[in-house]
């Protein structure tokens, strides 16, 4: 894996990571709804969900969107000499726009908004990430979100 230095992370805003595909399978859906109590049928129950106009199980969106440091780590990004940690801050913003049918593969595309130093070893790092679904034209979701390297 390469390594690079803060300000080498800097000079890259604007560049942008495509991840390989991975599928969302029914067994990635149901664990989510266990983890997280939503059991609503659209997710869980293949036999109700072909009646809706999803024509089927759809993954929770906030199953998609916990998929993105999973699919960053496979763009290949750098790893940052010295860095303690990153821990999420939030987003500016997230949107939902196509449903995730359960057996389709989706990829993610992410690139660098921002790479700041906040204060003196905590680097803000903003991106966009947008969740691509295979073979559809609009993507699942849309994310601006910010993370926090400790340096």
């Amino acid at each position: 894996m390469e390594t690079i230095t803060v300000q080498e992370m800097a000079a890259r805003v604007g560049t942008e990571r495509v991840s390989d595909w991975v599928e969302v399978t029914q067994a990635m859906i149901d664990m989510f709804a266990g983890a997280t109590g939503d059991h609503q049928f659209i997710h869980v129950d293949p036999e109700r969900a072909a009646g809706t106009p999803f024509g089927g199980t759809i993954a929770h969106g906030f199953l998609s969107l916990s998929l993105m440091p999973m699919l960053a780590a496979r763009t290949g990004a750098p790893a940052i000499a010295g860095a303690r940690m990153g821990v999420n801050y939030g987003g500016n913003r997230v949107r939902f726009l196509t449903p995730v049918r359960s057996g389709r593969r989706v990829r993610g595309r992410f690139t660098l908004l921002k790479f700041v130093e906040r204060q003196p070893g905590v680097w803000e790092h903003v991106q966009q990430y947008i969740l691509e679904i295979e073979g559809e034209e609009k993507p699942a979701l849309i994310a601006e979100w910010i993370a926090l390297i400790y340096v």
